[in-house]
């Protein structure tokens, strides 16, 4: 099956995570490989995909099983970093890199969490300007 037959993000799962991800400084929205990413410069914060029919290989990997399930990826560090990777359903660890998090979302996702984690990732790989202006409030999602 060629990517583009494969089960696509809903349209509202990406418009939500936009509404998010859009209104931090300088943001770049971009397709991936698989999904819809959001990065800061050259560095992605935030990247959601579909997962289903045993596809993408690299996700049913980390998610343990082969969908349907619509994911969000994303980078956390410190006691978060270890809190979210142990903390079982729906959250789940990626082992392509240390820092990154897994998120199942569904009907019970809490986009206000999402809001949080997604900006706390962006302020993890941001430059340190954009940082301040984020966290002094002013494009704060």
């Amino acid at each position: 099956m060629a990517a583009t037959e494969h089960t696509q993000v809903p349209g509202e799962v990406v418009d939500r995570l936009r509404a998010i991800c859009g209104d931090l400084p300088e943001v770049i929205e971009e397709p991936a490989w698989v999904g819809t990413r959001w990065r800061i410069r050259t560095k992605t914060f935030a990247h959601v995909a579909f997962v289903d029919e045993d596809w993408p290989p690299a996700y049913v990997r980390a998610l343990g099983h082969g969908g349907p399930a619509c994911v969000l990826t994303f980078r956390s560090a410190g006691d978060e970093l270890a809190v979210l990777q142990h903390a079982g359903p729906p959250f789940f660890a990626p082992v392509w890199f240390e820092d990154v998090v897994g998120l199942e979302i569904d009907d019970a996702t809490d986009w206000g969490e999402v809001a949080e984690l997604c900006t706390e990732s962006y302020c993890l790989l941001a430059p340190q300007k954009l940082v301040a202006r984020v966290r002094e409030g002013q494009d704060l999602p």
